[in-house]
């Protein structure tokens, strides 16, 4: 039986980042689906039911944390899992996060394999395998 790989959709107005990233994906057997701004993101996450969002937080039309309020809106991606990526020095207070469903923040610059990392440990916390510690 052929399982599918899981989807990761990532969003960033800076195409070389999403291409980086995607790339990164791609290679590791995983779907990638792609977006410029939080608007388009919101409409591909609820078409695609992604398994992991990558989304910048600082974009044009809708931020990062817009579109992850708004996906906690919609019964499709309420539980979906995001990692945010923020420039450095810019946090999100707790209030901020308790809206989400944002696991974790990461400053840029930051390394491709950290984010692969991070996507493992996130959807094998899904299938119960392992947990972060």
């Amino acid at each position: 039986m052929d399982r599918k790989p899981p989807v990761i959709l990532v969003v960033d107005d800076e195409t070389h980042i999403v291409h980086v990233v995607s790339l990164k994906l791609t290679r590791a057997g995983y779907q990638v689906i792609a977006a410029e701004d939080g608007e388009e993101a919101l409409e591909l996450a609820l078409e695609h039911c992604p398994d992991v969002v990558i989304t910048d937080f600082q974009m044009p039309i809708m931020t990062g944390l817009e579109l992850c309020i708004q996906m906690r809106q919609h019964k499709q991606t309420a539980d979906t899992p995001v990692l945010m990526l923020t420039a450095r020095g810019f946090g999100l207070d707790d209030d901020q996060l308790r809206q989400t469903n944002i696991v974790e923040v990461l400053s840029k610059p930051f390394s491709p394999r950290e984010i692969l990392n991070r996507v493992e440990q996130l959807l094998n916390i899904d299938s119960g395998v392992a947990v972060i510690s």
